[in-house]
């Protein structure tokens, strides 16, 4: 347990939260919407700090990052807790932990050991995963600043919802974040994950311009995010911010309290692909379905196919310098 940043004390022994953009006023005994935020005698404290639940080494690409350091390996940590409640979360488990059991479970570790263990292992750099990193964003600072010290990158795999002031602390640190854009509409966002769409885009707009490199992921659900009016709306808003910004369309597979929707096909994804690039996405991906076109990664200018991707393994990476071989074109990301 450690004393929480970005908060401020309130009337009455309340607390006022400013990490995510719920912007809890909790009482003294209480937590935050996160279940890992809880207020103890006027003071916040963070539950997670030093207490992983999941601990590991993957590919980049499974974050997913194309553009960032293509074939490195990233050391993965989490905690559990999360601030959204997404129906069709895949690690609903960990994520929702504390607030369907008020349970706070995982195994100690200091920011030092894990900055250690990731050096190590020969991983280029440290991601914030599988939950939601802001609820346990002091842990992810003190182990970004460590992780800086020898070199490595630091990751967000996020939803998002983090505030202005969250983003400010985070410019410098962190190197890059995936971003769930995991709809278009208001709606979707409240019924769904229980937060709402505006915070999420004005997120995006923000990290972008802290020079933090932004990759989007989209999970098309069928029937509740995937029509072409929808897509086309966020393609061309994903468009109008940078083009350069990667873009992934994954598949939704049945989960958590959305057991009942069936997979989306493959045609979903291609036809997502293809309304992307028409509004001028300079890289559009599909995942969770290996074997499709939209794995890999296409020259912008000559469309030369310049990095191979069967699921997260890269058979073969022709970039030369940052460029492409063929025509010259400069291919945006980190480390190419």
């Amino acid at each position: 347990m450690k004393e929480a940043m970005l908060y401020k004390k309130a009337d009455k022994g309340f607390v006022d939260c400013y990490l995510c953009s719920f912007h809890c006023h909790i009482a003294d005994g209480k937590r935050g919407v996160c279940g890992v935020r809880e207020n103890t005698g006027g003071k916040l404290y963070s539950l997670v700090w030093g207490r992983l639940i999941a601990e590991g080494i993957d590919p980049v690409e499974k974050k997913p990052f194309f553009h960032f350091q293509p074939s490195s390996r990233s050391y993965s940590i989490a905690t559990v807790g999360c601030n959204f409640r997404c129906l069709h979360c895949q690690n609903s488990d960990i994520s929702q932990m504390p607030r369907e059991g008020g349970r706070i479970l995982g195994e100690e570790a200091t920011p030092g050991e894990v900055a250690s263990e990731a050096w190590e292992s020969g991983c280029s750099s440290i991601a914030y995963t599988y939950t939601e990193p802001t609820i346990f964003f002091e842990f992810a600072y003190d182990t970004a600043l460590l992780a800086r010290e020898k070199g490595l990158k630091n990751l967000f795999v996020t939803n998002g919802y983090m505030t202005p002031e969250c983003i400010a602390e985070m410019k410098g640190l962190i190197d890059g974040a995936n971003i769930d854009l995991k709809a278009f509409t208001d709606g979707f966002y409240k019924k769904v994950c229980g937060a709402r769409l505006a915070p999420v885009l004005k997120s995006i707009e923000l990290i972008r311009e802290a020079g933090i490199w932004v990759e989007l992921t989209t999970l098309l659900i069928p029937g509740l995010n995937d029509s072409e009016e929808e897509l086309r709306s966020m393609a061309r808003w994903i468009s109008s911010i940078d083009k350069a910004m990667p873009w992934h369309l994954s598949a939704f597979h049945p989960s958590y309290k959305m057991g009942d929707i069936h997979s989306t096909p493959p045609s979903t994804l291609e036809r997502a692909r293809e309304i992307g690039m028409e509004e001028g996405i300079r890289y559009v991906y599909t995942g969770n379905i290996p074997g499709l076109k939209g794995e890999s990664t296409f020259c912008h200018s000559c469309s030369t196919m310049l990095i191979e991707r069967v699921g997260f393994k890269v058979g073969k990476n022709i970039i030369t310098d940052g460029h492409c071989p063929e025509c010259g074109a400069l291919i945006d990301g980190v480390e190419m």
